[in-house]
């Protein structure tokens, strides 16, 4: 691995959404710290080559995440992570006191004694919205006091306009070191609204994305598994995009070596004939009235595919869209195309846990385009990867959390247990 690549760490990594983004765009992301033991497992599979750490970040300090990894010493260029957001106080102490701010307290935390020359941080848009810009304030003050600049006009990014077929928009918020420039928000790449006045392609659409695909429905192996070997349909650019992504000219991510006649991330979903009836009988673009589900629209974008909650709040899945011409929801991998992320990359074998790893990811080429921008203020020229990978301990996509905590030797209940209404009630 060559090691004049640009360092990063990637903080609430998740799956690798992130990751992957600033790996395309050219840096070696050498530590990405993440909580849950499943989610850990799957980014393992697919970056194998670098060090997933199963921590929380509110216990985690830099020099463990250094030691842990092979960052070791080396100035690390970029810190980037998401860090949910749930509240603040209205009265009484500051916003970044209160307990529920406590992971964006952590992230300034880590940024601070790791020490890096930039950082990127992406939230939901309502993070700046009302009365969460106190916390925004405060948030700037705090980097302002550790020697640190901010971009305080931030920006709210929209997926769909950086190649993504998904209408997606999420606030980042870009920092440097005192004395170091600030680095640009990304131009827009493409354009979703065919009357902006820009001379961009237009973002690929549903149909672009998941047309080829195999229909799942065909291949009963499905019912029972997520892969198959199957035969693709003719791919648009988009789809050549993610299906030979080393060949891109902007694109410096490791080669991974995959059987392109494998469909993965292919569970089928059961559904009633009633349920059927009804998709079919919902026009592409409405909302079906009983499930409340989006019929995607071929010729449009994907709505914000979310990520359901997690097991210790009841573990629901968010709705899922309605596939454009066949009556079922969408698969985990066709949401996957929907987030540009190539078909080599591999998901829990769970649907639940899959479509999670997805909704809760940030999209790799949105990822990529803000990445590129810290590459612009690093002066640096991204070096294109001559080792290729080939991905094959396949027992990580199909852990029980039971078997995913004593792999990486933490508790199963390190997310938390399960509140049932009976036990609320109790508190």
């Amino acid at each position: 691995m060559n090691q004049k690549r640009p360092i990063a760490v990637d903080l609430f990594a998740g799956v690798g959404g992130m990751t992957l983004g600033f790996e395309q765009a050219g840096f070696d992301v050498l530590a990405s710290v993440e909580l849950d033991p499943i989610h850990c497992s799957i980014h393992r599979y697919n970056f194998p080559f670098w060090t997933t750490i199963c921590a929380s970040v509110t216990r985690i300090t830099a020099n463990q995440i250094r030691e842990l990894s092979s960052i070791q010493n080396q100035p690390i260029d970029v810190v980037f992570g998401g860090p949910p957001c749930q509240g603040f106080s209205l009265m009484g102490k500051r916003c970044l006191e209160d307990d529920r701010n406590s992971l964006v307290k952590h992230f300034l935390r880590l940024v601070v004694e790791l020490q890096p020359k930039y950082f990127v941080m992406e939230n939901v848009r309502g993070m700046a919205i009302g009365k969460h810009q106190i916390l925004l304030e405060e948030i700037f003050d705090e980097f302002v006091k550790n020697n640190y600049r901010v971009q305080t006009e931030y920006k709210f990014l929209n997926a769909a306009n950086y190649g993504v077929p998904q209408l997606r928009e999420r606030l980042f918020l870009l920092g440097a070191k005192q004395g170091l420039k600030l680095p640009n928000y990304p131009d827009f790449v493409t354009k979703y609204n065919q009357q902006d006045n820009l001379s961009l392609p237009l973002t690929p659409t549903v149909k672009d994305a998941i047309q080829d695909l195999p229909e799942v429905n065909h291949y009963s192996e499905l019912n029972h598994r997520d892969w198959v070997i199957a035969n693709y349909g003719k791919p648009s650019q988009y789809v050549e995009t993610l299906r030979k992504s080393s060949n891109l000219v902007d694109d410096y991510s490791y080669p991974r070596i995959y059987n392109k006649q494998l469909l993965t991330a292919s569970l089928r979903t059961k559904h009633t004939q009633k349920s059927i009836d009804r998709f079919n009988n919902t026009p592409p673009g409405k909302i079906e009235p009983i499930s409340r589900f989006l019929k995607l629209h071929p010729d449009g974008f994907c709505n914000t595919l979310r990520a359901g909650t997690p097991s210790n709040r009841g573990a629901h899945t968010s709705p899922r869209p309605i596939h454009p011409f066949t009556p079922r929801c969408i698969t985990v991998r066709e949401a996957a195309r929907l987030h540009s992320y190539p078909d080599w990359f591999r998901f829990h074998v769970t649907k639940w846990h899959g479509f999670r790893q997805i909704g809760n990811s940030v999209p790799p080429l949105l990822a990529k385009a803000v990445a590129q921008e810290i590459i612009k203020v690093l002066e640096n020229s991204p070096l294109k990867p001559t080792t290729k990978y080939k991905l094959e301990v396949e027992e990580l996509l199909s852990f029980k959390m039971s078997e995913a905590a004593k792999y990486y030797n933490v508790s199963q209940d390190i997310i938390g247990k399960r509140i049932r209404k009976k036990d609320k009630l109790s508190i």
